[in-house]
């Protein structure tokens, strides 16, 4: 590609996000972005980077995806963003749930809101563990 259409394109971009913006925004709606589709991957969890998920109550972000290690010794994987806004979503082992910072939305382990301001729920993938591979995938 050469230098010309980059910046083409880039100013493309920038014009329709403000286009769809401005005629798309209101107080109170919030921005969400789309969870992975057709994910498969696996994790080697003996690799340093997946080191969190040895421990129960550990977690990861891989792919636009959170993936924990449940108290209850269960792999679990959800869509990192919140839904209602884009904020990354925490897990919080404890309270056996998702939180989210930006605005005080949680979620439970499966996904689904369990306090505003959210009204939709986290993507949740499925997991598979055999050996050190953790495979997550739709």
């Amino acid at each position: 590609m050469e230098r010309k259409e980059f910046l083409s394109l880039i100013g493309m971009s920038a014009s329709t996000f403000v286009v769809g913006c401005l005629g798309g925004c209101s107080k109170g709606q919030g921005i969400s972005a789309p969870a992975p589709n057709n994910v498969d991957f696996t994790l080697d969890l003996s690799q340093s980077a997946n080191k969190p998920l040895e421990t129960a109550g550990g977690f990861v972000y891989k792919n636009g995806i959170i993936i924990a290690h449940t108290l209850t010794d269960q792999y679990i994987a959800v869509s990192q963003t919140c839904t209602h806004e884009n904020f990354t979503v925490t897990y919080m082992p404890g309270n056996h749930d998702f939180y989210c910072s930006g605005h005080g939305a949680t979620f439970s382990e499966t996904g689904q809101v369990t306090g505003g301001p959210a009204r939709a729920s986290l993507k949740a993938y499925q997991t598979s563990l055999n050996g050190n591979l953790l495979r997550i995938y739709s």
